[in-house]
């Protein structure tokens, strides 16, 4: 495979009511069949008039920002001071929402397209009725990765070709079977048109010849790139994982259950809150039988079925304010508990225990 990556030259400034397909069509009277436009979600926000008057700086201008972002945020994944890490009502965790201050009058924001499957939809069928041309459209944004330092251009939005090259039950050379690899080509076609597009060079189209072999309408479009929410392992930041988890804990059913849990599923969540616990608090698991059973014995009024127990002790001395870390360190306990699938019940300590609670599992 040749690919060429080519610049459209020559667009200019986008503003509300511009008639995108006409400007690409005369920057770019080169344009071929099945080649691939990949234009800057910017100019499609702009044409499409996604743009909100906003104070130019001050503390008016942050309060204005903060109010569209919260217009433009179905859910809020991670918070660290004034970064803002949230999910669009599109499905896409993006800083910000996507709403970009740059490449604009000081005075405005610019937005998200709406529903930028549709402007890519809407752009690709004006060229090919229009002129007589039949590329696919991809529409781009500069999103940062998990993990990752830097940016890239990704899809937000995509018409003319599938968003992801399926080679689940292809044969690899030394003869595997793939399993799970499905490449996601509208993003690495996006970053692809970035390299020449540039941040301050005005050019808003990249084009991208020699990929596809004739184009193919999938009505999914970038939608097949947004991981459904049941499979996000990682759907909150860890403080808001953590805080979230806190308040599940403040709900969790009270009580054993109805069969002995499994020790190593214990001894999993007390290693799973081993590094957030307050310095001093000891959490102990009872393994043997016979302490179990004395100590179930000691205490009128413990469950029957308490034959699983944590034993927690705060920190020496105690002062009040320990006393709250430690009550906080329990409920990390219990939500790990819960994680594993193991309820638990709180519990007076046993007469004459150095332990302050009880979790009964």
């Amino acid at each position: 495979m040749r690919l060429e990556i080519l610049p459209v030259l020559g667009i200019g400034d986008v503003t509300e009511g511009d008639d995108l397909a006409a400007l690409i069509a005369t920057a770019a009277p080169w344009l071929r069949d099945g080649d691939v436009l990949v234009v800057t979600s910017k100019v499609v926000s702009k044409a499409e008039g996604r743009l909100v008057d906003v104070p130019a700086d001050g503390p008016d201008r942050l309060a204005a920002r903060d109010e569209v972002l919260a217009g433009e945020t179905a859910r809020v994944v991670a918070t660290r001071g004034t970064t803002r890490i949230v999910q669009t009502h599109h499905g896409f965790v993006m800083a910000s929402a996507g709403i970009d201050a740059s490449n604009v009058d000081k005075t405005r924001l610019v937005l998200l397209p709406e529903d930028p499957d549709a402007s890519a939809r809407a752009l690709r069928t004006t060229l090919r009725e229009r002129y007589d041309l039949d590329v696919a459209v991809i529409v781009s944004d500069t999103m940062g990765r998990p993990w990752r330092n830097g940016l890239t251009d990704v899809a937000l939005g995509v018409a003319g070709m599938p968003a992801i090259r399926d080679h689940r039950g292809e044969i690899d050379p030394y003869g595997n079977e793939l399993q799970l690899t499905q490449m996601a080509v509208v993003d690495e076609l996006a970053a692809a048109g970035e390299l020449i597009k540039g941040k301050c060079d005005q050019v808003p189209v990249a084009v991208i010849r020699g990929y596809l072999g004739e184009t193919r309408d999938d009505d999914e479009g970038a939608g097949a790139l947004v991981r459904d929410a049941s499979l996000d392992l990682f759907s909150l930041g860890t403080a808001e994982a953590r805080a979230a988890g806190l308040r599940e804990a403040a709900t969790l059913a009270d009580g054993p259950g109805p069969a002995p849990a499994d020790p190593a599923a214990v001894d999993r969540a007390i290693a799973a809150v081993a590094d957030v616990v307050a310095p001093g608090t000891v959490l102990t698991h009872v393994t043997d039988d016979e302490v179990r059973a004395g100590l179930v014995a000691t205490v009128p009024g413990w469950p029957a079925r308490a034959t699983g127990l944590v034993l927690g002790t705060p920190p020496a001395p105690v002062d009040p304010a320990d006393l709250v870390r430690f009550g906080a360190d329990l409920q990390r306990l219990r939500t790990a508990l819960a994680a594993e699938g193991v309820p638990s019940a709180l519990l007076p300590p046993p007469p004459g225990s150095a332990a302050s609670a009880v979790l009964a599992v």
